[in-house]
């Protein structure tokens, strides 16, 4: 072989795997991945950290019943700082990387921004649509106003919360203080429990009400002045992070004499906060926690509590995080794809097991899921404590699926194909 008929063997055989790489069908991933916004650096860091963990874990339960679709659940996480524009930049890199669906869990203010992202998207790209799972934006304009067909979430919204704990407040309790961030969600919170103490407790004052800048605050003892002095017998909080765990703090170091009504009092850092001062005086509202275990005398749902004790410092308190995951892989199962379209059709109406072993089911009008609640009060003598404080959460209410859901306003607009 002379050197140019060489030359010429080699370029042609060069043209020959080019154009076959080009033809030959991709090779199919050998996971499901799942994009995960989180604030994973930041003021809510400790938060982001104890949620992926827990989300985790849940994922690897679906994998070790063999997955979905014969293949695993990979999540691919993302750090959107707690911030609305990093958070679009987190979806945007998820369209570049080709995952079908994106899993972010809050807060409100991320999720309407990444809403209307999906939607303009969804719209804009039919051949290229992610699907948005969240667990964590709370505020109930997400499925009311602003509800759309491509946003699904597993957490009970603000209202919701607002009436349990409302229902949960004691006939002893007469004056009351609201304090809440001063974004979506927080202000939806502080509108509908004033809503709810109204229809539901007409005899309950409110003697003082605050809205605080998101993350900024770092000294709440001005605000402990002002609720010792109205006089009031109960806070009530949707704070969360070092908004909340700040505030309870200061409380519990000047012995303010008062009950604290949270809905987030279980979330990372603020049972350590409350401390042993807080027996029987900080009433949360949870998805899941894991002395319903005991209470539901369930062995599944203690091993799934007692296998996520031997790999973390922490107790799991993210039932709607696990729901979530058990949404996306029962929709994958039931569609028989990751195609985000056939994903939401399967996900309508779609019931699901949680946490502690009971039916949740995705109410199609509005994309919200009806999951049972849990009023619990930080206590002593339960089995499992949280964060080593030696009180857990103990279970005083519990609300049913089916008593959980409130009307919708939303109007859905849906693909035409």
């Amino acid at each position: 072989m002379t050197f140019r008929t060489g030359w010429r063997f080699a370029a042609l055989m060069t043209l020959v795997l080019s154009v076959g790489a080009f033809l030959a069908p991709s090779r199919a991933e050998e996971t499901i991945k799942i994009g995960y916004s989180e604030a994973l650096s930041g003021t809510f860091s400790q938060v982001g950290d104890q949620g992926i963990k827990s989300i985790q874990y849940s994922i690897d339960g679906v994998n070790a019943r063999g997955g979905v679709l014969g293949k695993k659940l990979e999540l691919v996480p993302y750090d959107n700082k707690a911030q609305p524009a990093e958070a679009l930049i987190t979806l945007q890199k998820m369209l570049d990387d080709n995952l079908p669906i994106l899993l972010n869990c809050g807060p409100s203010n991320i999720a309407s921004a990444l809403i209307a992202a999906v939607d303009k998207n969804n719209e804009r790209n039919p051949n290229h649509r992610i699907l948005y799972v969240n667990c964590g934006g709370l505020a109930p304009e997400l499925t009311n106003e602003q509800c759309s067909y491509w946003h699904f979430r597993s957490s009970a919204h603000a209202g919701m919360q607002a009436e349990v704990i409302i229902r949960a407040l004691p006939k002893t309790i007469t004056k009351v203080y609201l304090i809440n961030q001063d974004y979506l969600f927080g202000q939806s919170a502080q509108r509908d429990l004033k809503a709810f103490i109204a229809k539901l407790r007409p005899d309950v004052q409110i003697v003082g009400e605050e809205m605080i800048p998101l993350g900024k605050v770092k000294d709440f003892s001005s605000y402990i002045a002002k609720i010792k002095s109205s006089g009031a017998e109960a806070l009530i909080t949707g704070n969360w992070g070092p908004d909340l765990t700040l505030l309870v703090k200061a409380g519990m170091d000047s012995g303010l004499p008062i009950a604290y009504y949270t809905m987030l009092g279980h979330i990372a850092g603020t049972p350590t906060a409350i401390g042993s001062g807080g027996d029987g005086r900080v009433f949360s509202v949870l998805s899941f926690h894991e002395n319903v275990a005991t209470e539901v005398n369930d062995p599944k749902v203690m091993a799934f509590v007692e296998g996520f004790r031997k790999k973390n410092d922490f107790d799991f308190i993210f039932g709607d995080r696990y729901a979530a995951v058990q949404m996306i892989a029962d929709a994958i199962n039931k569609a028989g794809s990751t195609d985000p379209a056939k994903m939401a059709v399967a996900l309508e109406g779609l019931t699901i097991i949680d946490a502690a072993g009971a039916k949740a089911t995705m109410r199609a009008e509005d994309h919200q899921l009806l999951m049972t609640y849990y009023g619990a009060l930080f206590s002593k003598g339960v089995k499992f404590d949280s964060e080593h404080t030696g009180l857990g959460w103990k279970t005083s209410s519990v609300v049913k699926a089916a008593d959980l859901g409130q009307p919708t306003t939303c109007k859905m607009k849906r693909p035409a194909t």
